[in-house]
């Protein structure tokens, strides 16, 4: 027979169970994928205000930009986010160099089987000037390196057979087409082109715009983007970010004056660009020198990233971070296009900061914060060259080996509605399954890279996370519509010809918000599992960029 206390002690004992029953039970629930929607409205309002002519353009290091990051931070702080900058703030202020080519009084005269000429700048060449030196001398011999890859796992060496010590070596962008596309889009990184040729001994960088970029990217294009300020982050101690002392000038040279150089010298530009993307190209010296003498002065600045932290809610794997990205700046006041010179960058990256924020919203308001920590990292200069995600990559507010993935988003092209994503970089870790689970759920199919010859792993902020040896996915819109009227290769390519980098990339353009939605609640479905799985990602083994960077949080290489 229970006595009274017993009875009393009997039923705190099962009320505790139950207690704890439920708080199990709401616990695992919050595990699974929430079938939380981001509301297509608030991902409108945010692109509006974000692409709106008030902030001109949110080029780095401008008034602009300094107002987005503000109206970021704003959202943070409203949804509670814990500040994840500097002195207990949301700001990490990126300390930048900016160089100003002078023209005026640079040159770069070529001789082609001792006849010489000038150079004209725009007209033939390009450069953003020299972020080490305000006045550089590049003189000698060019030798023709083919892409100007070192790829010993891929068997492949153009500086094989030549001695290009003390010369200047000619180049083109990008890599064999034959390749895998996130290795191809690897080894096109100007970064890995630079090191190769200083490891190599050229004291000058030539690189030949070739037939494939001119289509891509024309010229007309690239001049406008070069008249906007260079920037490079004082990343690595100080010093400008990926800046090579031995190489002491570098231009771009037009596929025209390529084509009348190489034609000068008996050789046809465009058969030898076919021979190197076949993977079949030599490397030889040309009857040419050249003398790249560039003046440039430089100036110091800075740009904000914005960042907000959610704890984790268990006690162990808060400790662990997840990083979800998205870059906040686009180009600023540029050369008018159609008498608009406000580069506004609606869609890129407007529509990845409005995804970045609601996505942030849709965790704070979980009623259990999920197992990891997360991370909302607006940052700043990747029209510059993922200059503010490497700046966090380099130096991280929370320690760097706590930090075990990296969720990008940029460019949310809702131009229609979509039957398919690509997810860049899945297919190196174990975050592959997290895509494919989550895309089942919001009815999306998983594409393969539709555009290897763009290299887009290579080109958005995932990839100095991956530099640092972090597992890191990008997910982006497919090209296959839902309706079969729509050819969505035709529409997006339109939109890289007309609008892509150009003012009119604006709230006047088609956005099909629910679609922009859908993609927004993609990502968060990902960064749910991911942040609440038992074991953090991890590279597939044996994988080319797990083999590479993995374990090498101290420094990128």
């Amino acid at each position: 027979m229970l006595l009274v206390e017993d009875l009393v002690k009997y039923r705190f004992a099962v009320l505790s169970f139950v207690l704890l029953s439920l708080f199990a039970a709401a616990a695992q629930k919050s595990a699974k994928p929430s079938t939380q929607k981001i509301g297509p409205d608030s991902l409108r309002a945010h692109v509006r205000f974000l692409s709106d002519d008030l902030l001109e353009g949110r080029g780095t290091a401008t008034r602009g930009h300094e107002i987005a990051a503000k109206y970021v931070a704003g959202q943070f702080e409203a949804m509670g986010l814990k500040p994840g900058g500097d002195a207990g703030t949301y700001f990490q202020r990126v300390p930048f160099r900016q160089a100003i080519f002078q023209p005026t009084q640079s040159s770069v005269t070529v001789a082609v089987n001792g006849t010489e000429q000038n150079l004209r700048n725009e007209d033939d060449y390009l450069t953003q000037g020299d972020f080490l030196r305000t006045d550089t001398t590049a003189e000698g011999p060019v030798v023709f390196v083919g892409f100007g890859v070192v790829a010993p796992e891929l068997h492949h060496d153009d500086y094989q057979g030549v001695d290009v010590k003390g010369k200047i070596v000619a180049v083109f962008p990008g890599a064999p087409a034959k390749w895998e596309s996130t290795q191809r889009a690897y080894y096109s990184s100007t970064y890995l082109k630079g090191q190769a040729a200083s490891q190599h001994g050229a004291v000058g960088i030539i690189t030949i715009w070739n037939p494939e970029i001119e289509r891509r990217a024309p010229w007309p294009r690239m001049i406008r983007q070069t008249r906007l300020p260079a920037l490079r982050t004082l990343a690595q101690q100080g010093q400008p970010l990926d800046t090579y002392p031995e190489i002491h000038g570098t231009i771009i040279l037009s596929l025209a004056k390529g084509r009348e150089l190489f034609k000068a010298a008996n050789r046809d530009l465009d058969q030898i660009y076919k021979d190197a993307e076949a993977d079949n190209g030599k490397s030889f010296e040309l009857p040419i020198t050249a003398k790249l003498h560039l003046v440039t002065e430089h100036k110091e600045t800075s740009s904000p990233n914005v960042i907000g932290i959610l704890m984790g809610s268990d006690p162990k794997l808060k400790d662990e971070y997840i990083v979800l990205s998205a870059h906040l700046d686009h180009l600023g006041i540029g050369t008018p296009v159609k008498s608009d010179s406000i580069y506004n960058g609606a869609y890129d990256n407007a529509s990845g900061s409005a995804a970045l924020t609601e996505i942030a919203r849709a965790f704070s308001r979980l009623p259990t914060a999920p197992r990891r920590s997360l991370i909302f990292l607006n940052d700043t200069g990747e029209e510059k060259g993922l200059q503010g995600a490497y700046y966090f990559a380099f130096n991280p507010t929370v320690a760097v080996e706590k930090i075990v993935a990296n969720i990008n988003m940029d460019e949310l092209n809702s131009f229609f509605p979509l039957k398919d994503v690509v997810g860049f970089g899945a297919e190196h870790t174990s975050m592959k399954a997290d895509l494919d689970a989550a895309a089942k759920v919001v009815g999306y199919q998983v594409s393969p890279d539709p555009f290897p010859e763009e290299t887009i792993f290579i080109r958005s902020d995932q990839f100095p996370f991956v530099r640092r040896g972090i597992p890191a996915i990008f997910v982006t819109p497919g090209l296959t519509s839902s309706d079969p009227k729509i050819d969505g290769h035709a529409v997006y390519d339109d939109w890289l010809k007309n609008r892509y980098h150009s003012p009119q990339d604006d709230m006047s353009q088609p956005f099909d918000w629910k679609e922009g939605a859908r993609l927004a609640d993609l990502d968060f479905l990902i960064a749910q599992r991911v942040a609440n799985a038992a074991q953090r990602p991890s590279w597939n083994k044996g994988d080319f960029f797990g083999q590479k960077f993995a374990g090498k949080t101290s420094a990128a290489k």
